[in-house]
C-alpha cells in the first residue's frame, strides 16, 4: 500500500515532493538524490527536479517506497 502525500496546492515539483515525503533532509539535496537514484512516476522513469506532480500520480523510489499524491 503506497504512502499518501497530501497536497494543498494544484501541483508540487519532484524536488519539493522528496523533502515533503522525508526522502531527503533539505531541498538542496534534491539534485544529488535524483542523480544517484532511479525515480519512477506512474511507471515511467523521470529524474527532473521540476517535474510537476498532481493528485493521482504515483511515485516509486526503489529502496524508499511507493507514494501516492492526493489532494485535500
Amino acid at each position: 500500500m503506497p504512502e499518501e502525500i497530501k497536497l494543498n496546492t494544484e501541483f508540487i515539483t519532484l524536488g519539493q515532493f522528496l523533502k515533503l515525503a522525508d526522502v531527503i533532509q533539505s531541498g538542496g539535496m534534491a539534485k544529488w538524490f535524483l542523480s544517484e537514484n532511479d525515480i519512477f512516476i506512474n511507471g515511467e522513469q523521470d529524474q527532473r527536479r521540476g517535474r510537476k506532480l498532481r493528485a493521482g500520480d504515483k511515485v516509486t523510489i526503489p529502496g524508499f517506497g511507493e507514494f501516492l499524491i492526493t489532494s485535500n
